[in-house]
């Protein structure tokens, strides 16, 4: 029935206007020139917020009409952080992404852990002692329920695991390849101080499955997939992300 709500927001599918072709796998993800019911940026923050009933943050890397990044934070959890309550980098956030070099888009959770030796220009970029990134490298020491969370992720629902420096230090998981987790963990720890690093848990779509579906049916997987990926993202946060 066209006119009827979707699952995960509180807006009937024929009011989603977000078409496959907004994700370009050689441009990023399409975000300008498009009315609020074609933007992915609007519609997933509404089904956020429906969904958990709080306030959240849009980050993003790009600029112009398409950007490469996009990523979700909770509100209330960065109000959390004593030191770095102004500044978004030391969230655990909800993304979606279009990797451009490997025409993949990606979607998942990320956890950062910036700079240890942060460029001059960028001080606030710096890791701070009241970033999320401690408690993911603490609840990945032993077996415990984020590594369970990973490990299910990965072998039963199909996500891929990015971990160590974006410069080009990283290790990476999939199905095929299972996660090492002492692996992983020397790839967050030995990550070099002056790049960028950090962890990703997505799901991969190729621009073959991406053409497959409709609008609707993209914005309600990657809402779907937020919910896949929530259990392990509160494990690193302060606060807890419950469905209302």
């Amino acid at each position: 029935m066209a006119g009827k709500s979707s699952p995960f927001l509180p807006l009937p599918r024929a009011a989603i206007a977000f078409s496959p072709e907004f994700l370009d796998f050689s441009r990023g993800i399409r975000v300008g020139n498009l009315e609020d019911n074609e933007r992915v940026t609007r519609l997933l923050k509404i089904g956020l917020e429906h969904r958990f009933q709080q306030p959240f943050v849009t980050e993003r890397w790009g600029r112009g009409v398409f950007w490469q990044w996009i990523g979700y934070l909770p509100r209330a959890n960065r109000a959390a952080k004593p030191l770095s309550s102004h500044v978004s980098f030391g969230c655990a956030k909800y993304f979606v992404a279009v990797n451009v070099d490997e025409k993949v888009f990606q979607c998942g959770m990320q956890v950062e852990r910036g700079y240890l030796q942060p460029p001059e220009e960028y001080p606030a970029c710096a890791l701070g002692p009241d970033w999320d990134w401690h408690r993911l490298v603490r609840a990945l020491r032993s077996a415990g329920p984020l590594t369970e969370e990973f490990k299910r992720l990965v072998m039963r629902e199909g996500f891929r695991v990015f971990a160590g420096s974006w410069d080009g230090s990283a290790v990476r998981f999939s199905r095929s390849r299972p996660p090492d987790f002492a692996k992983l963990r020397k790839a967050l720890r030995q990550a070099p101080g002056n790049h960028w690093a950090g962890l990703q848990v997505y799901y991969p779509m190729r621009s073959s499955e991406v053409e497959r579906c409709s609008g609707v049916d993209l914005i309600e997987a990657m809402l779907a997939i937020f919910g896949e990926v929530t259990p392990a993202m509160n494990l690193c946060m302060q606060i807890q992300l419950q469905p209302a």
